[in-house]
């Protein structure tokens, strides 16, 4: 059984196994190049940044940081706009061996004051704008320091930086030390701190160097956010580990994206992103030619867009698989020689990682049977932070995480995620998989995308509603999607009403917010 909690470590705390190459940020800068004056990540204002920049600045930060006299296992709090300087920030944190805690820019007061509460972090860094009102917080939850970082690089933590020297060893640390804190959405009940570890997160960037065949050189598009597990870990370990440039936006633009794409071999992005590129004219073969690989993920990416995208820019697109308490855990093929990429599925399990697919009883499927996926890997998660009861739920005897996704396995190993155990829907006794009446309903003409959710229902206990968002130029007719979809389905499966929006609500990475529909049609 994985650890259920992990408390800061007092300074007395046996350090007899620590060691400087056990820290991640030694991984990472191991791959910078032996020339440390090129250029490391170019943005979208002008702005360039070499290795040594990124070496000295993390080395300054990294200073700042001890001579605060932190406890060891301290967390580092942040909430602040995308930059250069807020990488430096998570390099700074990792180098000197305290625990990174990245929160979206987009929490308000009532949700941050539960992240510092839960977290206790010692040091919150936020923007300028937002210091009055996150201190307050900060300081009234115990938190000795507030500093402030903006997007233009200015702010309190720079200036106090920029006293310190430039020269930095590294923190020893163990293996199974954190090295991050990433919560969880929270669509139902508490949001949850999963606690990764610089093994955990150092063993999957390496297992990604190889299965994505990573180049000298390669050159990334970094276009995500980096408050979650795919820009900051992912993207940016994928380029730091293989001692690649960064093309780096604050934003993410359509527009800049091509015109950087002959500058660049690799893109990472959301489904959102992959749709917003489509409408672009200018996206064309020729204007892909140079790229190597265009990796999906967070969301699922219809597969409409998938073969669009191979028309448009012969291109097939890399889908992969994994959670904020995982890193990544299943990926298609990135060489011609180990298969061929299938839409709609989120590939195979990586090398290290064990993945089946299990009833609720634990007796595990057979080939296509559905049921709930579980994993396990060096990339698993120690346990989530200050919640030892839950942890030990989440774990099967043997060690395997359960991920809470339903999927199945067929008999090549290929995988599919149906959907979310939470989003199943039980409707006279029968299951009912989302995913599975979204498919039919997403091929009907004029349709763009679909969700359907689980809503309270007298007689069925829960009965299917279908929320579609139609093709720009068309009208649809929710009677018509319902017959369209009784002549296909079991009855059972059968949404019982179909509604026309807009728009999908989703969150920063996409995903559609299921909990959301739920609440408002029910």
């Amino acid at each position: 059984m994985r650890s259920s909690s992990i408390e800061p470590q007092p300074k007395s705390a046996d350090r007899s196994s620590a060691r400087t190459d056990s820290n991640l940020y030694v991984a990472l800068r191991s791959a910078f190049p032996s020339h440390m004056k090129q250029c490391a990540v170019e943005t979208d204002t002008g702005l360039a940044y070499s290795w040594q920049d990124l070496e000295d600045a993390s080395a300054m930060v990294a200073n700042l940081f001890a001579s605060l006299d932190l406890e060891a296992g301290a967390r580092i709090a942040v909430q602040v706009e995308k930059s250069v300087e807020a990488l430096v920030v998570y390099l700074a944190t990792l180098r000197a061996g305290l625990v990174f805690l990245p929160l979206n820019t987009a929490y308000l007061k009532a949700e941050l004051e539960y992240f510092i509460a839960d977290a206790a972090p010692a040091v919150v860094v936020c923007s300028g704008a937002n210091f009055g009102w996150v201190s307050k917080l900060a300081f009234a939850s115990g938190t000795g320091y507030v500093f402030t970082l903006n997007d233009d690089r200015t702010g309190s933590l720079l200036e106090r930086a920029a006293q310190f020297s430039r020269v930095h060893q590294p923190v020893a640390v163990r293996n199974d030390d954190l090295a991050a804190i990433i919560y969880t959405s929270g669509t139902t009940g508490r949001s949850k701190g999963a606690m990764l570890s610089h093994h955990n997160l150092r063993s999957n960037a390496q297992v990604l160097q190889q299965y994505w065949d990573w180049q000298k050189s390669d050159v990334l598009i970094h276009a995500l956010p980096i408050f979650h597990v795919h820009g900051l870990f992912v993207a940016i370990h994928g380029a730091l580990i293989n001692g690649s440039k960064m093309l780096w936006m604050n934003k993410f633009d359509p527009k800049t994206v091509l015109r950087w794409l002959p500058q660049a071999t690799v893109f990472m992005g959301v489904p959102t992103m992959y749709v917003r590129l489509l409408a672009q004219e200018a996206l064309t073969q020729q204007s892909a030619q140079s790229m190597r690989l265009f990796v999906s993920g967070s969301a699922p990416l219809l597969i409409e867009h998938f073969k669009a995208w191979q028309e448009r820019t012969g291109h097939t697109i890399l889908e992969r698989y994994g959670m904020s308490e995982t890193v990544m855990l299943t990926s298609n093929p990135c060489r011609a020689v180990d298969g061929v990429r299938q839409g709609g599925t989120v590939g195979f399990a990586l090398p290290g990682v064990q993945v089946r697919v299990r009833d609720d009883h634990g007796q595990t499927l057979g080939v296509g049977e559905v049921g709930g996926i579980e994993v396990k890997g060096p990339n698993v998660f120690l346990g989530y932070w200050q919640m030892p009861e839950k942890t030990a739920q989440e774990f099967t005897s043997d060690g395997f995480f359960k991920t809470g996704d339903v999927g199945t396995i067929d008999a090549k190993g290929t995988i599919c995620i149906v959907g979310r155990s939470k989003d199943l829907i039980i409707s006279g006794g029968y299951n009912v998989y989302p995913a599975e009446v979204e498919g039919f309903i997403n091929a009907l003409s004029g349709v763009a995308e679909s969700a359907v959710v689980g809503v309270p229902d007298a007689d069925f206990g829960e009965v299917g509603v279908a929320v579609v968002v139609a093709k720009p130029g068309f009208t649809v007719d929710p009677l018509h999607v319902i017959a369209q979809i009784k002549s296909q389905l079991a009855n059972f499966k059968v949404p019982k009403r179909c509604f026309v929006v807009d728009d999908l609500p989703r969150n920063a990475m996409g995903k559609v917010q299921k909990n959301s529909l739920r609440s408002q049609y029910a």
